[in-house]
């Protein structure tokens, strides 16, 4: 049987988290160990504090955030909240105001500066739903006047594992989270982060989207294209999805940039293309190849490959790579099906060099 994944917390539900244990500590004058915070769904769960100091008005509190078995580049990073039973001055950047509470960006994390997200540009990159979490966990102790700053250790660093830049989250990490659950490996992310990045491209008046299955592929398209950075989105294995959302957009021209595997499926018209929900079966790849002109003895040679790679290698050894061409173009034909615009497709080699366009 397979192993049952475990869930984990947002960086959203850990900020509020540690406001808790920060003014809890600031009310009673005493560190808590744990603290217990609402979730959106009316759910309340409780959380370990990693650190809390007391400084007269000042408590500083941290948890370390737990994704569960999600590969989130946050994983173990320390989510830290820094209270005052004061408002401050808004030198040190743009605060969110809340009742009597100041809400302020710290080290690590960032600042919007494009349009088309959920926060205004200007403001703090903690998400509405977070700032929430955050405000209604601290007045769950107190409504008193004070200031609430956020910040993540080595939030810098993280942020450049993500797509923030390209999004024009700068100086860090979003504070993110629609629940303040992690789901693992969530499609939810993935899909909202592909839609988040069309947005900024609209935003920025673009009309051509660039869609890719990786940063390789994304490099190719790149050097190829050279159109402005926010035209990027990288999809990952969602092919079918990233197709509908450029075509409600209203994109007029998507660009596709996959290597060789990610092209053939799209062939093959299998709209998820992760190995676990759209397998690539040699057999259809096979039969595919051999209905677009395969000849021998380049046919035996398909069919007893193990890998898209080695058809590949298979195609450009026998000279047949006429081939390569028409993948592409069945993969554009796919395309074009599902979005009713125009679509090119770029096939990327694992050099970023692209093979193929039509």
């Amino acid at each position: 049987m397979a192993k049952r994944l475990r869930s984990g917390f947002t960086t959203g539900a850990c900020s509020a988290a540690a406001a808790k244990a920060a003014i809890s500590a600031l009310i009673t004058g005493k560190a808590p160990e744990s603290v217990e915070i609402g979730f959106p769904d009316n759910s309340r769960k409780s959380f370990v504090v990693h650190t809390c100091t007391l400084d007269g008005d000042t408590a500083t509190a941290s948890i370390i955030k737990d994704a569960g078995d999600d590969p989130d580049v946050t994983n173990r990073a320390e989510i830290i909240a820094i209270i005052q039973l004061q408002h401050r001055n808004n030198h040190e950047g743009p605060s969110i105001i809340h009742d009597n509470i100041q809400l302020f960006r710290g080290k690590g994390v960032g600042i919007v500066t494009k349009p088309g997200l959920a926060i205004s540009v200007g403001e703090p990159a903690i998400n509405p739903v977070p700032r929430r979490m955050i405000f209604k966990a601290i007045q769950e102790v107190t409504d008193q006047k004070l200031s609430v700053t956020i910040s993540v250790s080595g939030g810098e660093q993280l942020a450049e594992k993500t797509l923030n830049k390209r999004l024009g989250i700068l100086g860090g990490l979003s504070i993110l989270g629609s629940t303040g659950i992690v789901r693992p490996i969530s499609a939810d992310a993935w899909t909202a982060t592909i839609s988040a990045c069309m947005d900024v491209a609209k935003e920025a008046g673009l009309h051509d989207i660039v869609i890719s299955t990786g940063r390789t592929s994304e490099k190719g398209a790149q050097h190829l294209l050279q159109l402005p950075e926010e035209a990027y989105a990288m999809m990952g294995d969602y092919l079918e999805f990233s197709l509908l959302e450029a075509r409600k957009k209203g994109f007029t021209t998507i660009h596709y940039a996959g290597m060789w595997a990610k092209v053939m499926k799209a062939a093959l018209k299998i709209p998820q293309t992760h190995v676990r929900n759209g397998v690539l079966e040699v057999a259809a790849a096979a039969a595919l190849l051999a209905r677009l002109g395969a000849k021998p003895p380049l046919l035996d040679l398909l069919q007893n490959s193990n890998t898209a790679r080695e058809m590949l290698t298979h195609i450009e050894d026998t000279q047949q790579t006429e081939l390569i061409h028409k993948v592409c173009m069945k993969a554009k034909n796919y395309a074009e099906e599902v979005t009713g615009t125009t679509v090119y497709i770029y096939l990327i080699d694992h050099k970023t060099k692209v093979i193929a366009h039509v």
